[in-house]
């Protein structure tokens, strides 16, 4: 079946979104008066969402009292701060003009909710090019269900097997697969220390964007 779309995770696949919850987090810290922390503590639990952040920030069981108030607060601080720094990945910005020369279409399908996920495209100047943006708003089940790559599929008018979903979660090679797409997974995101990307069962896994060009070109021309 020919190739006709890519789609995209956002925190780590598609964007380095890692440096504006970083300052949040040690802007957090620092109006406590506490020193801050390594930076890549934050970086490796990005893929946990902001429970895992703030935990890690705080150095806090997520049981504890005063847990619940922190990551309110994060999530009040990055709502406000969550376009500031987030940038594409290097190589994605020729990655993504190869796919639109290629006349692919592309999108994301992202856990991140789409009152983070849409300013940020926008922010980037990605929303007008990008053919669909789900968010687990848009569904009843969020990655690893496939719901959300069956939706953007549908969006975009392409069976899921023309589709190459691409992602730095196991979360995501598990959702991709079950919905019947082709999958990739990149080990330069916010893959967790003890995490392989390599054992996720993906069609194909990349160390850089530019990548999945010879990906991308191999797919086209078995078509």
């Amino acid at each position: 079946m020919r190739l006709r779309a890519v789609l995209f995770d956002m925190d780590g696949t598609l964007l380095d979104t890692a440096p504006d919850f970083i300052a949040v987090c040690q802007a957090m810290r620092l109006e406590r008066g506490l020193a801050a922390i390594d930076d890549q503590l934050i970086r490796d639990q990005v893929s946990g969402g902001a429970r895992a952040m703030v935990a890690t920030t705080f150095a806090m069981d997520s049981a504890a009292d005063g847990f619940e108030a922190l990551r309110l607060e994060f999530l009040e601080r990055y709502q406000q701060h969550c376009a500031v720094f987030s940038q594409p990945f290097a190589g994605m910005p020729e990655l993504l003009a190869d796919i639109e020369q290629a006349r692919l279409i592309w999108g994301v399908a992202t856990n991140k909710p789409a009152r983070f996920a849409e300013p940020i495209m926008q922010q980037l100047g990605l929303a007008e090019r990008s053919a669909v943006l789900v968010c687990p708003d848009h569904v009843s089940r969020s990655k690893p269900d496939p719901e959300m790559l069956l939706l953007a599929c549908a969006k975009i008018g392409v069976q899921p097997g023309e589709a190459l979903f691409v992602g730095d979660d196991e979360r995501d090679i598990e959702a991709g697969r079950a919905a019947g797409c082709k999958t990739a997974a990149v080990t330069y995101g916010y893959i967790h220390p003890d995490d392989n990307p390599r054992h996720w069962g993906a069609d194909v896994v990349v160390d850089h964007p530019l990548e999945l060009r010879g990906v991308l070109d191999r797919a086209l021309c078995s078509c």
